[in-house]
């Protein structure tokens, strides 16, 4: 059995390792290493696979949603609502651009924001929401999207961990994550479902005033060299990483069906194991299972995880402090109400090994191991 990894990018690679360093070498070739033509070629593609009008590649996940909230035009003491249960970027960025991140709490099935949660935390200043896509599936856009128009609020879609999931309407109408409210936002770190080789990222967005801008911000507020507009940053993908991108953009649907594969593995294995939760799927969205989390009763997260990395078996809690208690924003963020879920699921919380290389025989090896601990 090969060593069990919580992703395995080498056999990943080891699979289109022709088209990738054929794409690289092509680069290289070129030596355009910046703003080549592969990065519009990417960013067209990807635009393709969303169905939205405008892909503006960018640095990283966090510089995506930072140009993003630099784009609405909003002041000083503005409130940006985001989840509390979800890594530090959403609300990081909020902070360091002057505003104040507003936590509201999650749904303790899906893990992700509640539309109800975000009613109650909104203000007078209350200006953007962040929705967080956690760990594969949809925030329940249709609801937040009519609470965003009854308040006269922008949607800003951090879909880093859910890039090509599908979200169905009641009418139903599908739209990729990160295409439905007014901006989206992704991440391409190597271990996401489309990774790079290093660090990208990438805004999506229907309105063509907010790409234009956001294009100017990303390149230093520039749209025509040395005349700078406004006030940007210096974000960019390079052209290495969007021809890596172009190469596993036309895997990501594959690659989605054996994550969705082995998360099904998972889910009948570990049937019947009264301390456990495994992953509840919504009706309104597909799941791509960036991650593949359980909730563990009765406290006993910790001796799992112990017990597993004791058997060779790498397992992760994502997120083990929740944002509103971090001392980073204690003296900067507003909680919206109390947020007993997120510091529920910061204690139980755990994840298994998920990506596309994983087998029937190391999948079989961590379920009797689990099955084993809560047997002693």
């Amino acid at each position: 059995m090969n060593k069990i990894q919580m992703v395995d990018l080498k056999n990943q690679y080891q699979k289109i390792k022709s088209e990738v360093d054929s794409s690289i070498q092509s680069v290289i070739d070129s030596t355009a290493f910046i703003k080549g033509g592969i990065v519009d070629e990417f960013a067209n593609n990807l635009a393709n696979f969303l169905s939205v009008k405008h892909v503006i590649p960018c640095g990283n996940g966090t510089d995506a949603l930072q140009i993003a909230i630099m784009s609405l035009g909003l002041k000083p003491s503005d409130e940006i609502i985001c989840p509390s249960f979800t890594f530090i970027a959403s609300a990081e960025v909020i902070g360091l651009l002057g505003f104040r991140p507003v936590f509201v709490d999650v749904d303790k099935d899906s893990f992700n924001v509640t539309a109800k949660n975000i009613e109650k935390a909104i203000s007078v200043k209350t200006k953007a929401i962040i929705p967080v896509h956690l760990f594969g599936q949809a925030a329940p856009m249709e609801e937040i999207l009519a609470i965003a128009k009854k308040y006269d609020l922008h949607v800003i879609e951090d879909t880093a961990q859910a890039i090509g999931a599908d979200y169905t309407f009641s009418n139903g109408e599908k739209k990729k994550l990160g295409t439905i409210g007014t901006i989206g936002c992704t991440s391409f770190f190597p271990s996401k479902n489309l990774g790079c080789f290093g660090d990208g990222g990438a805004i999506f967005t229907n309105d063509d005033v907010l790409a234009e801008k956001m294009k100017m911000i990303a390149n230093h507020g520039m749209k025509v060299r040395y005349h700078h507009e406004v006030l940007g940053v210096n974000s960019r993908l390079d052209s290495i990483q969007a021809a890596i991108l172009n190469v596993k953009l036309k895997h990501l649907e594959e690659y989605q069906a054996a994550r969705y594969k082995a998360a099904q593995v998972y889910t009948e294995g570990l049937k019947g194991i009264e301390e456990i939760e495994t992953p509840v799927e919504v009706p309104y969205s597909t799941h791509v299972y960036h991650q593949y989390t359980l909730k563990i009763k009765n406290g006993l997260r910790d001796k799992l995880k112990d017990f597993l990395a004791e058997n060779n078996i790498p397992a992760m809690v994502y997120y083990p402090i929740p944002l509103h208690l971090q001392k980073a924003f204690l003296q900067i963020a507003r909680q919206g109400d109390e947020l007993k879920v997120s510091e529920e699921l910061s204690e139980c919380v755990l994840s298994l090994p998920m990506h596309t290389e994983l087998d029937e025989m190391q999948q079989s090896y961590m379920i009797s191991k689990i099955k084993e601990f809560f047997k002693a």
